[in-house]
């Protein structure tokens, strides 16, 4: 029989453990893009294997969809980090304040090219962006100067210097971060190329936007979802097939696909990181502060990717093409995510 003083300590000892704060989730979780989702993958499998915390949880949801998961609120059901290829949105943050996740942490991590690619076992091209906007945009001029359903089916209508091959282009969805990112730098730049269309933009806005910004949806670009390396699988079953995706994939898998030239500039590592690439765009991780307090590792998992052996020009990121940010900007960078400084504008 248990005495009495043995019955009051266990009381004592449950009450105790009772008023523990316990921790419903010990893994780190991150959604969002699917650009940066191979980064940050290798930072949490390092991660998991050199700190004592379990190798954080990534899901590749998209810019936009992590975004509407980040936003959702604060606390043990709700993502810690949201990986993006463009910056937030007014929308998303207003989203996000809505929720009470406000201390948002802007983590820029380096930069990336958006590359059109196709099979090896085709000939490479080189295209420059109004090209490119005429093959993918949904009205284009006609020689009246009138906008019209894009007429175009091969890529020599365009220009005979481009394949006598169907149009076929895999690129993503429009909850992805690497859409908005070729909409603003390819799309929005190749169709200021036609007086037709740039005389809208003083008579009506709206509709210039319109013209500029809108995919074809005849099935000449298709979207492939949110995995890039199915559609680098498609490039290799369709050698006249073309693909839009960040420059880690090509690089990654240069045994089989190429990189186009944009205006005659080659999709490379050193194009890309000084700036002669005109495709090129920053990628974030976006983290809250407020799951630093909550969520085991939050910070520790910052310092890992902010550590010049992981971000740095001879980091491990840098050999799976992530483009370094120079040495100044970095510094910078990793000073205000290790403090985590709320850095939104």
């Amino acid at each position: 029989m248990l005495s009495t003083t043995t019955i009051v300590v266990t009381g004592a000892l449950i009450a105790g453990i009772a008023a523990q704060p316990a921790i419903a989730r010990d893994q780190i979780r991150i959604v969002g893009s699917s650009t940066v989702y191979p980064f940050t993958t290798v930072v949490a499998e390092i991660f998991g294997r050199v700190t004592d915390f379990p190798t954080p949880v990534i899901e590749s949801t998209g810019t936009g969809g992590g975004f509407a998961l980040f936003c959702a609120g604060i606390g043990e059901k709700f993502p810690d980090f949201n990986n993006a290829s463009r910056a937030i949105k007014a929308s998303e943050v207003a989203l996000c304040g809505r929720n009470g996740v406000t201390d948002i942490v802007e983590i820029k991590i380096g930069y990336d090219g958006i590359v059109l690619a196709n099979s090896r076992e085709s000939g490479p091209i080189d295209i420059t962006r109004a090209q490119l906007w005429q093959a993918l945009a949904r009205e284009v001029p006609d020689a009246s100067g009138q906008m019209t359903a894009n007429p175009f089916t091969h890529w020599s209508e365009i220009h005979p210097s481009l394949p006598k091959v169907k149009i076929e282009v895999l690129g993503p969805p429009p909850t992805s971060g690497t859409r908005d990112a070729f909409v603003e730098l390819v799309m929005e730049e190749g169709c200021a190329a036609f007086p037709a269309v740039m005389a809208l933009k003083a008579t009506n806005k709206n509709r210039f936007d319109v013209v500029c910004q809108s995919v074809r949806e005849d099935g000449a670009y298709i979207e492939a979802g949110e995995n890039d390396v199915l559609i680098i699988r498609k490039l290799q079953a369709n050698r006249d097939a073309f693909g839009i995706f960040g420059f880690s994939f090509l690089d990654q898998n240069s045994d089989v696909i190429q990189g186009s030239s944009i205006e005659s500039k080659p999709s490379t590592f050193d194009n890309i990181a000084d700036g002669a690439y005109p495709v090129s765009r920053p990628l974030f991780l976006y983290a809250k502060k407020a799951h630093a307090g909550l969520i085991p590792g939050v910070e520790e998992f910052i310092r890992e990717l902010t550590d010049d052996r992981t971000w740095g020009p001879e980091g491990y990121l840098a050999d799976r093409g992530l483009i370094s940010m120079p040495d100044a900007e970095r510094e910078r960078c990793r000073s205000e995510a290790r403090l985590l400084v709320p850095n939104l504008l």
